[in-house]
């Protein structure tokens, strides 16, 4: 088979009831036909699933590998060793090796030192940030010291030659990036697909992160404020990449993947909404771990249809591998799982029943089916009760809000659940995790 072009765009902290295709656009103060529409083209999974912040999910998207196996526990300060180490395998690597131009233009937070820049993790040439979005706000903070903390930049590389600094990341920056960011991946598709070369556009978007700030273009256009605004930009943006491979007619020879890193800002005033699910990003809520995911790919993924299948961030790097043709490493475990079949090839059902899911290096719940199982309890941030003296159990499916604890009437779901976390303490033990913060 053909190796497809693989397109994957990731919005940043973009909850579960956002988009209009997800119950929000409108009700939130910003249609977004084009994102919406994409979904009518192909797959929309109603239970996607990934980790609880940014740092942990980029590296579980780019290893395959659980956050607490790669020490991607959450950002340090900059300059310090974080993300990745240079004994992971990313996605980009595994991709490259199999013949792919790879890009990546947009948030890194896998690594801001020498060695750990997306130009030498696999990517033929980057553009963006190596950290986060707030660092934006610095430079015009009060009191801000540029003799103790480091001015934020944006940043591009190539592989094989040393990352620099572009120009400032400030406010004015943040609202320009997301512009800069499309225009780079519109003309990295256009020079590969002159060359007949398959590629690997890796495009993780600055929105919805705070501070939310839209372009100027977009100033104003929903008249319901700048989150909205933003929402509209990211709507745009996104369309902007479908309309250039549709216009090189490369669509059927794409696979164009949409969805988030984590769930919403809880923050006031860019705070976002998961819908019908509890809780924001840094919770073990539903809230939390869901977050969209819309899959198109013509020919392979049917169009219009929805799941409510379980996958994880994990599964992506198995499953993109798998349809590139990549080698997946054999010397470690990988958590995810080969999705091909049920995503592409009319396999009703998942490839995957359940999940661990860890903050900070707590095992704070357990996902199992229709069940989920929270060891420790904090349905806010900043709010939590911290361990429980015994679990909590909910029923995601009749009590999607996880408020009525079953545990007493359900005791049996503790089998499959404590095998689950048995069989990764055991693994984790054959195969030490690197501590968080380990250097290369």
């Amino acid at each position: 088979m053909k190796q497809p072009n693989i397109v994957l765009i990731v919005a940043d902290n973009l909850g579960w009831g956002e988009l209009g295709c997800y119950g929000g656009g409108k009700l939130r103060g910003a249609p977004t036909p084009r994102i919406d529409a994409l979904a009518g083209q192909g797959l929309l999974l109603q239970n996607f699933n990934v980790e609880s912040d940014c740092v942990p999910t980029r590296s579980a998207l780019m290893s395959g590998r659980h956050p607490m196996r790669t020490g991607c526990l959450q950002s340090v300060p900059p300059g310090l060793p974080q993300g990745l180490t240079r004994r992971e395998v990313t996605l980009a690597q595994v991709l490259s090796e199999a013949g792919y131009a790879t890009a990546h233009f947009g948030k890194w937070h896998l690594g801001d030192i020498e060695g750990r820049f997306p130009s030498d993790r696999g990517f033929d040439e980057w553009y963006g940030i190596p950290r986060t979005t707030d660092e934006s706000q610095f430079t015009s903070t009060i009191g801000f010291d540029p003799g103790v903390a480091d001015i934020p930049h944006i940043m591009q590389g190539r592989a094989g030659e040393p990352s620099r600094n572009v120009k400032v990341y400030d406010l004015e920056s943040r609202r320009l990036i997301d512009e800069e960011l499309v225009e780079r991946s519109l003309a990295f598709i256009q020079s590969n697909h002159a060359k007949r070369k398959p590629f690997f556009l890796y495009l993780p978007m600055v929105h919805l992160h705070f501070p939310t700030l839209p372009h100027r273009d977009f100033e104003g256009r929903t008249q319901a404020g700048d989150f909205a605004d933003s929402m509209a930009e990211m709507d745009h943006r996104v369309g902007q990449v479908i309309d250039e491979l549709d216009r090189l007619g490369i669509a059927d020879d794409t696979l164009f993947v949409f969805c988030s890193d984590n769930g919403p800002e809880f923050r006031v005033p860019y705070r976002g909404t998961a819908g019908p699910w509890s809780g924001t990003y840094h919770t073990a809520m539903e809230g939390s771990l869901r977050v969209p995911f819309i899959a198109r790919w013509p020919g392979r993924i049917q169009p219009g249809r929805v799941s409510n299948e379980m996958v994880h961030v994990t599964d992506l790097f198995t499953t993109l591998a798998a349809v590139a043709g990549g080698r997946i490493p054999t010397d470690r475990p990988i958590d995810g799982v080969d999705q091909s079949g049920f995503l592409f090839d009319g396999q009703e059902k998942s490839a995957r029943e359940g999940f661990l899911f860890y903050i900070k290096g707590d095992l704070r719940a357990v996902k199992w089916r229709d069940w989920k199982l929270h060891f420790y309890w904090e349905p806010q941030v900043n709010e939590g009760k911290g361990k429980l003296e015994t679990p909590y159990l909910f029923n995601i499916t009749r009590d999607p809000k996880e408020e009525t604890d079953v545990l007493i009437f359900n005791t049996w779901v503790l089998g499959p659940v404590m095998r689950m976390v048995q069989a990764f303490n055991q693994s984790c033990a054959a195969h030490p995790n690197t501590p968080a913060g380990a250097p290369d």
